[in-house]
């Protein structure tokens, strides 16, 4: 119960923040910028990854609600997975924009146009629903054994421990795609940044700085997620038998941890939403 009400404030903070920053970009015109378009982007995927598991975990451990029909399941499954996939996708994003940004800097701005972000989010999208997709269509044709799920809400191992079909060929295509993301998305991430540091090693010590600051918020958003989703890859490829709250609580922190991290480090590192913010603070002071 104590848990439960913990994750409930926790996610209610967090959607608050992603809904504020979202706020910030969409209203000042000001922030109608490549950067700040994926960060937007970077939250609408923080909402939809926490809110399509977090409140069903919310219903088993508060309210007792231990039942889901099939359809909405299934709906959730695709939620979840399409959450993860483009958190990758839009860190990945992000890093490239960076790259642009300190390796091309005054070229930035015509090189990686309003236009060109959003068709580059528009395809992001795209691509995970096609990989989600995919994963949903291996599952729907498979018959059910069990109507009994091991966690506490919807993803494909879950589902997929219900049916009645050797589990093996189904576990290790869908950890070939997953393992296809999260490696190709990561070290597209980290070449993105051996580069910038380059860059930066033969720049002057004022555009060190400056590079330095424009690069730490992403740094520390994408050590927010990747860090515990490796985590738990490697824990589960090297046959680590957890309990299962130990197994869920890696799950909430690998969901719930990005969700809140990146609103907090682009509020507080991004100067202009930052002063946004502090002006909100301060008119509400003085009234």
């Amino acid at each position: 119960m104590l848990v439960g009400v913990v994750i409930l404030i926790t996610y209610v903070l967090a959607i608050l923040a992603n809904i504020l920053n979202i706020f910030f970009i969409i209203v000042d015109k000001r922030l109608h910028k490549p950067m700040y378009f994926l960060i937007c982007n970077l939250a609408v995927v923080d909402i939809l990854y926490a809110s399509s598991s977090i409140p069903t975990m919310i219903g088993v451990l508060v309210a007792g609600i231990n039942t889901i029909s099939y359809v909405p399941c299934l709906v959730q499954m695709f939620t979840v997975h399409l959450g993860m996939v483009m958190e990758m996708l839009a860190l990945s994003a992000m890093a490239f924009d960076r790259l642009i940004a300190v390796s091309y800097p005054f070229q930035y701005h015509s090189y990686l146009t309003n236009v060109r972000t959003f068709v580059l989010i528009c395809i992001l999208w795209v691509v995970a629903c096609g990989f989600v997709a995919r994963l949903l269509v291996r599952l729907l044709p498979l018959p059910h054994c069990s109507s009994k799920l091991p966690y506490t809400y919807c993803d494909y191992a879950a589902i997929l421990r219900t049916t009645c079909v050797d589990l093996t060929h189904y576990f290790n295509m869908a950890s070939i795609v997953y393992f296809f993301i999260f490696f190709s998305t990561l070290i597209l991430i980290c070449l993105s940044y051996l580069y910038i540091l380059f860059v930066v090693k033969l720049s002057s010590n004022n555009d060190k700085q400056k590079m330095g600051s424009t690069c730490l918020s992403h740094l520390m958003v994408v050590t927010g997620y990747y860090l515990p989703s490796f985590i738990r890859v490697v824990l589960t490829r090297f046959g680590v038998v957890l309990t299962l709250e130990a197994s869920h609580g890696i799950m909430i922190g690998t969901i719930l941890g990005p969700t809140i991290l990146n609103p907090v480090v682009y509020c507080f590192r991004t100067k202009e939403i930052k002063c946004k913010l502090f002006n909100i603070f301060k008119k509400v002071a003085i009234s």
